[in-house]
């Protein structure tokens, strides 16, 4: 029996119950695979790239690399991709983990920056790859796609104007749309997270504040939605509105549970983030803390000295 729009993909239908053993089973996906194999070489090409130079480059940021692209196998390189094709909480477990968790931890691991170091300038007049990414960080299309009054609504936007409309139905229906769902999740988890996160180079450099307003703006309406989805007393979602009877499980309470993963993962992310951002605050006062003594002691702290002959004028003249 064929059940929503997922014949298309040629899967089991009579997938079993599931339980977390069964759903991290590997499964091999090919497209994410080969992409994540892809992301982690490339970046241990850098970082190798680099220590060759006798240049450093933090530990910290390249467990954080491979932690994301590792987060974005685990939900999508196993029988997880399998069981969110019929059950609703599993792809919002999918959805939440590419799109909100990935995407920070990728983000922390620098990824630009690493680029930007590791590949050779072409020389004068020439371009290169180095140069072709240095046009693309300073172009137009950059500045938009990376600016909160475009990013914060593509964020909301791919919550409401997908899950509510026929789209979602028409990208499960086939595995190239549903390979492009995920790709975009990742895809704008990136661009509403870069400028916030504000570890690489990018067209917006807003102040701590900013950063944490625009993580806040977002947080709300995917709060919302996940509520939206807890509270429903019927299945909202055509895909899974019939599940496999071999699964075991009622449309309706897995629906609720997929709001109750949304809501939660909407919390999640924004502790992570601002810790971070608390943090990388830290850092930056201490190293202004530290200009200021490294001024002061090679002008022979002369700021104090013109203070204390301004204070001593002043006596001078009330005597």
């Amino acid at each position: 029996m064929e059940h929503g729009g997922h014949s298309g993909h040629g899967m089991m239908m009579d997938l079993p119950p599931f339980t977390l053993s069964r759903g991290l089973e590997f499964s091999g996906e090919p497209f994410f695979l080969i992409s994540c194999s892809l992301g982690i070489a490339l970046y241990g090409w850098g970082v190798l790239r680099l220590r060759r130079r006798g240049d450093a480059w933090p530990v910290a940021r390249t467990i954080a690399f491979v932690t994301g692209v590792l987060s974005v196998a685990l939900v999508m390189c196993t029988k997880l991709n399998d069981y969110g094709m019929v059950m609703f909480s599993v792809h919002m477990v999918q959805h939440m983990v590419i799109s909100m968790l990935s995407p920070i931890l990728l983000l922390l691991g620098a990824p630009v920056t690493l680029t930007l170091r590791a590949l050779p300038a072409a020389g004068r007049g020439r371009k290169g790859p180095r140069e072709l990414l240095v046009a693309l960080l300073h172009s137009r299309y950059m500045r938009i796609v990376t600016h909160p009054a475009f990013t914060i609504p593509l964020f909301i936007a791919s919550l409401y104007a997908l899950y509510f409309t026929p789209l979602f139905s028409t990208l499960m229906g086939s595995k190239a749309g549903h390979i492009a769902m995920m790709v975009h999740f990742l895809a704008v988890g990136l661009v509403f997270f870069w400028p916030i996160m504000g570890v690489d180079p990018g067209p917006h450099r807003p102040g701590y504040v900013m950063r944490m307003l625009e993580l806040f703006a977002g947080m709300p309406f995917h709060a919302f939605f996940g509520i939206s989805l807890m509270m429903a007393s019927e299945p909202m979602i055509d895909t899974y509105k019939n599940p496999p009877a071999s699964l075991g499980i009622d449309a309706l309470s897995d629906q609720n549970a997929a709001g109750g993963i949304a809501w939660a993962f909407s919390e999640i992310p924004s502790v992570v983030v601002l810790l971070a951002l608390v943090y990388q605050w830290y850092r930056s006062e201490q190293r202004q803390a530290r200009r200021k003594d490294r001024v002061a002691d090679r002008d022979g702290d002369r700021e104090l000295e013109a203070y204390n002959a301004y204070l001593a004028s002043l006596q001078a003249r009330s005597r």
